[in-house]
């Protein structure tokens, strides 16, 4: 593996990493991946578990660029006494002390995969996000992300080093688990669903648009020190959303068309509202900061990101 221009990656056996790594493999780039644990691939190095005392010093020998993927991202059933201590451990800490390691190191670029959630949760209709808007991190994994950010640009300023923040909404894609994975799921076996009357509005990001927007920034002058919104560029409904994943399908969304005040009403009375707000709230995020800074566009539309998606989702 070349010494010269080599990227180090964390958090590599995650879904954004391990396709990146693919990726940027296939570009002939030069690439280290740091791991938890030891394995026979080459390009690993095992650096245990991410936090305020990991040992980098190998893995950053002869980098120019950092992508930080690896974080502690949201737990469905969380066991921890002090979540936001656990999250701040790694996802703050751990990627300070990352930064401060690949400055002695000699690193140029620090590139950090950090969330939408440090804007807030929802949008009003019509109003998108934008990387002016002040921060409103409304859980311990976006309050972690949100300090995290504040950190690095304090490194940046105290050192010179070259920082780049991408803040995506929600990542489909091939092998994508989670609600979208369910929602895939409803769709191919025909349950029926009571979200045929949702006139939300959603912002997300096919995780090839992702891969080539993080690809972008490795190199691209003017990402220096600058924080991005990412998306499709394309924005819809649940019900849309629902519509255009049986299209990729070839089979139809059985939806049933339950007003929105009804369904909040019974997440309610569930003591499921959080649901409910991803269900039929608006989360929509402005890219043209990326576009004009950039000159980036999506390359992928949504429609063939979600057949790569569905291809990739072996339903059961």
């Amino acid at each position: 593996m070349s010494e010269s221009r080599k990227i180090l990656i964390t958090g590599v056996t995650g879904f954004v990493g391990r396709r990146l790594c693919a990726r940027l493999k296939a570009d002939a780039r030069a690439v280290c991946c740091a791991v938890r644990r030891q394995s026979s691939n080459a390009t690993e190095i095992v650096v245990g578990d991410i936090g305020p005392d990991t040992q980098w010093v190998e893995a950053l020998r002869g980098a120019d660029t950092v992508i930080h993927l690896a974080a502690r991202v949201h737990v469905m059933n969380e066991s921890m006494r002090d979540p936001l201590a656990a999250f701040q451990r790694i996802n703050v800490a751990g990627t300070i002390n990352l930064a401060r390691e690949a400055v002695v190191a000699g690193v140029k670029r620090f590139i950090f995969l950090s969330t939408v959630k440090i804007n807030g949760e929802e949008t009003t209709a019509d109003q998108p996000f934008t990387e002016q808007d002040a921060p409103h991190p409304q859980d311990p994994y976006g309050i972690s992300k949100h300090e995290a950010e504040e950190g690095l640009r304090l490194l940046a300023e105290e050192t010179g080093l070259e920082i780049v923040i991408i803040r995506p909404p929600l990542v489909y894609g091939p092998g994508v688990k989670g609600n979208f994975s369910s929602m895939m799921h409803w769709v191919a076996k025909g349950i029926p669903l009571p979200l045929g009357a949702i006139h939300n509005q959603r912002s997300l990001v096919g995780l090839d648009n992702l891969i080539d927007f993080i690809i972008t920034c490795i190199d691209h002058p003017a990402a220096a020190n600058q924080t991005f919104l990412v998306s499709d560029g394309e924005d819809l409904s649940t019900t849309a959303l629902l519509r255009r994943v049986g299209q990729a399908m070839d089979k139809p969304a059985r939806l049933i068309p339950v007003p929105m005040g009804m369904l909040k009403f019974g997440a309610q009375l569930l003591s499921k509202q959080a649901i409910a707000q991803r269900l039929c709230g608006n989360l929509q995020v402005d890219i043209s900061k990326a576009r004009n800074v950039l000159g980036w566009k999506p390359p992928v539309g949504l429609d063939e990101g979600l057949r790569r998606a569905v291809k990739g989702e072996a339903v059961k």
